[in-house]
Formats: structure tokens, sequence, C-alpha cells
């Protein structure tokens, strides 16, 4: 069998044919189209098309000059590191000289021992046989025999003392030779350096000489190499694949024969602050493993659990991993939005706090209900005052506060709110629940009813000033149940389930919030709908959950990891289905609180819309009259002579005798109180040398 083949040189009509058509048109030939060369564009820079052009700018310049400046200290830091161990330079460069000295001294001093081992057992045997040679009563052919032994014990000592000269003397020679060697570079290099640069030159070639002992002892005796397996970013390493996995493996996350695949390469970002990667995790192992091992990843990583993060992504086995250089939120709160907001719409998304990432993290809260929660000192009251403060700034927004603590962080909303209890009194609440449910819902439902329409939306806000949203705010609803009776209590729940489950599609925006995380805070049945959460720094990883929901803190999101240097800083999760994100809320100081609420003030004395001033009822009549005396009581006649000021009921008729007057002032004072649902019966008390009848002042405080 024989194969053709045609020369390289030769024309090939067919392939020129094929290939025509890639020059000037089908059918023609490659000579048809001349080739035209092209003049490169001049790049300084010679990375031109990878390095975009942005890069290239002031800017970009600026920015991979802080780069630079970055892995440099870091660098410099990894090489401080490694002068500790065994493989600093230092030791490298002792393991050098030592090498090359071993070398130079070569194997030949084994040779010279062993010849001068010969020699001295043939001076031994020598010795051995002339003492025997020696002795004189010896008979004569004994005496030749042994003659003989000594004279060749000394011809092999000769021997032997000739062949260790020898060996020394090749030992010599060859370590001259290998010195020489050894040296001959040096002394080249110095002398050129010197006789090129002066003493400059000397230093380098110095340098150039410890580097090459350094290179030759880079070795340890074991054999190792220097490696970042160790490597933390703690240490200010940078971030790569062999440490990830390496983290991943000592974090019991994956296997000893697993490898996470990176999605993306290990990162900076571009503020410095953290290193960012995408990972993919081997199968059969769920996110939630890698996200309740936080703590061993943070050990692994030589940082602390609070700048280790880690988000789920949009399959099981896709995570997000971000480890920040420094413990986040540490520094000065962040100034609120809210100062420069000349007015707030209450239909699109209000920031209220910052991520880990600088994000602005905004929350719609429209058909939204929230429970806020961390332990005295976390940052709850501050980070439950964003909404409130956004809503003071929506004049279409109605406040009804009660704050079951008796504290005063719900006092300067009180100019704007609609029904405020400030006292933690369970009947004020139950007032306020009451208005809510049997007024305010019954309103907003007609409202819907009338447009034909199922919810709130902001278009038919436009259209009927009667869609307004409600912000039901309770602080310490436990407190609240804990001063209230057992038929208060279920009075108070019912309300708050059947306001916080049919209100959402009429704008009422219910909030709870607590100081103490647990079951009795809030009701499990409510604490189950109130769909965004906001968890500040808590005691323990129970009740993290109970504000995050059952098994947060197990996947990777405890409240209890957050320092108490922390302030503000909570996870926040603005829906039922997301994960919840590490922030910082907004801060607004106390003069900032009432600069906004001032501003919310004249915005709603503008629009009309600020509530109504409350008529004084019977009771406050009765404790002014009471507080005028300063004797802590006050007499029947005293109050039926204050009312006269204030009410002409009770005013005394020009033919109406004191006996007539009193009766009837008193019938009217007790009805008036029994509408109330107060009984507050008179005693008697001493004053002026008698016995009167009248209140003490603390019954009748009481009694509100």
């Amino acid at each position: 069998m024989t194969i053709e083949t045609t020369p390289s040189s030769m024309p090939d009509p067919e392939w020129e044919r094929l290939v025509g058509s890639f020059f000037s048109g089908p059918g023609a030939a490659p000579e048809a189209a001349p080739i035209v060369k092209q003049t490169a564009v001049a790049d300084p820079t010679g990375d031109t098309p990878l390095t975009p052009a942005w890069a290239k700018t002031r800017a970009g310049w600026k920015a991979r000059a802080r780069v630079g400046r970055i892995n440099s200290t870091r660098g410099f830091r990894r090489w401080l590191r490694r002068q500790a161990t065994e493989h600093g330079h230092a030791a490298q460069t002792w393991r050098g000289i030592a090498r090359t000295a071993l070398w130079v001294q070569g194997v030949e001093g084994v040779q010279v021992l062993a010849s001068r081992h010969e020699v001295q057992q043939a001076q031994r045997d020598y010795k051995a046989a002339k003492w025997a040679h020696d002795k004189r009563l010896i008979p004569g052919t004994e005496k030749d025999k042994r003659r003989k032994d000594m004279e060749a014990a000394f011809a092999e000592s000769a021997k032997a003392l000739a062949g260790y000269k020898k060996a020394r003397a090749e030992a010599r020679t060859k370590r001259a030779l290998r010195g020489a060697a050894a040296l001959a570079p040096v002394a080249a290099v110095e002398g050129a350096g010197i006789h090129l640069l002066g003493a400059p030159g000397g230093l380098m070639a110095t340098g150039a000489t410890l580097a090459a002992l350094a290179l030759l002892g880079r070795r340890t005796a074991a054999g190792e190499l220097y490696t970042d397996r160790d490597a933390k970013i703690g240490d200010g390493d940078r971030m790569t694949d062999d440490m990830v996995n390496r983290v991943y493996r000592s974090a019991k996350v994956i296997g000893s024969d697993d490898v996470v695949k990176l999605l993306s390469p290990c990162t900076l970002t571009a503020d410095g602050a953290a290193w960012e990667v995408r990972l993919e995790l081997p199968d059969g192992i769920p996110a939630s493993k890698a996200l309740g091992a936080t703590p061993q990843l943070a050990n692994g990583f030589g940082v602390s659990v609070q700048q280790v993060s880690q988000t789920k992504g949009e399959r099981e086995d896709w995570l997000t991993l971000r480890v920040t250089l420094k413990v986040p939120f540490t520094g000065k709160p962040h100034k609120g939005p809210l100062l420069a907001a000349e007015k707030v719409n209450l239909w699109a998304p209000v920031p209220m706090a910052v991520s880990e990432r600088g994000d602005v993290m905004a929350v719609d809260w429209f058909e939204k209900t929230a429970l806020f929660g961390g332990e005295p000192g976390a940052g709850k009251s501050a980070a439950a005052n964003n909404p409130l403060l956004a809503a003071s700034l929506d004049v279409t927004a109605d406040f009804y506060l009660a704050d079951g603590k008796g504290g005063f962080d719900l006092t300067p909303f009180e100019p704007i709110a609609q029904m405020i209890d400030t006292d933690g009194d369970p009947k004020k609440l139950l007032a306020i629940l009451t208005h809510v449910w049997e007024v305010v819902l019954p309103e907003l439902k007609q409202t819907v009813k009338d447009h034909s329409v199922r919810k709130f939306s902001e278009s038919l806000a436009a259209k009927d000033k009667r869609v307004r949203f409600t912000i039901l705010y309770i602080d310490e609803w436990a407190s609240y149940m804990a001063a209230a009776s057992p038929e208060q209590q279920k009075e108070l729940e019912r309300l708050l389930r059947l306001i916080t489950q049919q209100g959402r599609a009429y704008a009422v925006i219910v909030i709870a919030a607590t100081q103490k995380p647990d079951s009795n805070a809030v009701p499990t049945g409510i604490r189950d709908i109130l769909s965004t959460r906001w968890a500040g720094r808590c005691m323990t990883p129970e009740a993290s959950d109970t504000i995050l929901g059952k098994g947060r803190a197990t996947a990777g999101y405890n409240a209890q990891r957050i320092l108490k240097s922390q302030r503000g800083v909570g996870y926040l999760q603005t829906g039922e289905t997301s994960e919840p994100v590490l922030t910082q809320s907004y801060f607004y100081t106390d003069d900032e609180v009432e600069t906004i609420l001032r501003r919310a003030y004249e915005l709603r004395q503008r629009a009309g819309v600020l509530p109504a001033a409350a008529e004084p009822d019977i009771l406050d009549h009765l404790l002014k009259a009471a507080a005028s005396t300063g004797r802590g009581n006050v007499t029947r006649a005293e109050v039926f002579a204050h009312l006269a000021t204030v009410d002409g009921e009770f005013a005394q008729g020009a033919d109406e005798s004191d006996v007539r007057y009193a009766s009837r002032a008193g019938s009217a004072l007790k009805d008036r109180l029994a509408v109330l649902g107060v009984d507050v019966p008179a005693v008697q008390f001493p004053l002026d040398g008698k016995r009167v009848w009248g209140w003490t002042l603390e019954a009748l405080q009481q009694a509100r």
C-alpha cells in the first residue's frame, strides 16, 4: 500500500477554494485580498485589553495604589510572622552556610579517619611484636621468629602511615578545590560590585550572597518548604482557595477528602474592608451546616465570630462568605436620613439600617407588622424609633402608642398621638385596643367597601383622604399582662390578635417591642404573624430564636454573639421567608428626635390633622382639686366649689338650700364617675379639729 503526499510548498486548489471566501468573497483566491498591516495603538501600561479603561483613570490608579499598599502591608506582616519560624530568612541563611561548609568538608574525612585508625592499629601491633622480641630469656630460633614478626609489623606500620599521609593530602586538595569553587563566585560578585559601584555595590553583592545561601537553606532538615498552610486573615494574610478549603475542613463542614468549589475568586472589597467569595458546597452538605459552624470558621480564619458572615444563595449548596478585617459596627453609629427629610411617604420603603456591606436596608411597611427585641442597652428603642419617626413625617399616619415599662421613650410623640399610655396601665391599653378595633378598623373597612376594592393602595390614598395608616406600637406587652387581671389578659390578647390579623390590608401597622424576649413577651399566636423582626443582643440563643424564629440561632443567626460595644446592631429580617441580615440601625439623639417631631407637628398642623385635645373628665377635675389643697386630700365642699367653676351643673341655685345642693351635687358626681367606670368612695379625715368627708389624693390617683 502506498500513501501519496503533497509537498507543503505546492499549491492546493481545493484548499484555496475552501478558504477563498474568507478574504474577499465566494470563490476568491487568497491573493485577491492584500494583507493590510495595522498600526498598533500605543499602550504605556502594556496590558491592553485585559485592564479596563477605568483602571487607567486617576481614580483607577488611586484604587490600584491603595490595593498595592494593602498588599504590601500584608506581605510585610506575613514576612515578619515567617521570621520567627524555622523558615525565616536568617534560619535559611544559616542552613545554607552550614550546608555549604558541609559540602566543602566533603566525605574524605571518613577516609582520613579510616587511614588514621589503620596507622594506630599498626603501631600497636609493632609495639607488641617489639616487646615480645626484646625479652632476654628466649631460645635462638624463637628469637629469630619474633624478630621477623617485629620487622613485618614495622613494615605494615610504615605502609599504614604512608596511606594516612596520602589520604590527608588528597582530602586537603579536594577541600581546597571545593572551597575555591564556593568562594570564587562570592569573591567575583563582591569584587565586581565594589569595582563598579563601590561600597553600595559591595552591600548589594553581600545581599545577593546571603540570598543565594538562603536559597540553599530553604528546605529544613526534614525536607519541608515554607507554605501558607497556616495562614490566617487575622494575621494579615490574604484569602486564598487553599485557605478556604482548609478552614472548612478544620471546621468539620466538609470531609477531609471534600473540596469546596469557588464560584468566584477570593477578592478584597472595593473599600478594602473585607474578603468575599462565592462558593459551592460538596454534594450532601446543606448550607445550614456551614451556617451553624460560624464560630469554628472564625477560629480557622483567626478572627472573631462577629467578623464572619455567611449568606445562603439561590441554591441550597451556594454560599457567599464574607470575612471583615475588623469587627463591624464598633465605630460611631450611622446618622439617620430623616434629619434631612422634609416629609416621608410610608407607601415607599423606609430606610431602617445599614448592613455590613454598607447597603441601606429599607422596609416597605404597608401590610407589615414587626417585633423588635433585645436585652436592655442593645439598642432596641433606637431601632424601633426608625419606623415611628418615619411615620411621624407622614401626615396620613395616626399613632396609638403604649409603653408598658412606664418610661419616657414615647413621651416626645404625645403631641401627635391619637391615644397614648406612658403609665403601663392595662386599662388604658384596653381602651386603646378597643378604640382601634371598634372605631378605627370599621371606618377603614367601610372605606374599602365604598370603593369596591380588596385593600388599601397608594392610588386609593390619592383619591380618598380617609385612607390613612394606623401605627399601633406596644412596648413591653409582658408588663401589661403582668399588671392585668385574668379577664383583662384574655381581652387584651383577643383584641391584639384580631387587630394584627385583620388590620394588615387596611394599613394598620402593629409593632411590638420587648427587652426580655421569651414566650411571655408577646403571645406565641401573635408573634408568629409579625412579619418583620429585629433581634438585638440577647442573653441566650433561645431568646434570639424567640424573635427571629425557631432554628435561626443554630443556622448561624444568633443574636447572642453581638458584642456589647455594637450598639444598635441586630439581625433584621424583613419577611417571613428572607434570611436575617446583620445591620446597624440609624441612631437619633434626643435632640434630633425632638427636631424631627417638631417638624412632624408643624406638618400635621398645616395639614389640619393634629389629634383633638381631649376634654378633661370628672376624675381629672377631682385630681386637680385635691392637688390644689396641698394637703393630700380634699373635702366634699372644696370639690363642689371647684366643680362649680368648670361645670354649671355643680353650681348652687339661688333658692337651693345647702343640704339640697350637697345631695344633688353628690349624686351628679357619683353618676359622672360611674360613666367612667370609677368608684372612689368618700372617706373621713381630720381637718381643723373635726372630721370631714372627702377624698385622698392617693386614692384618686390609683383610680386614674
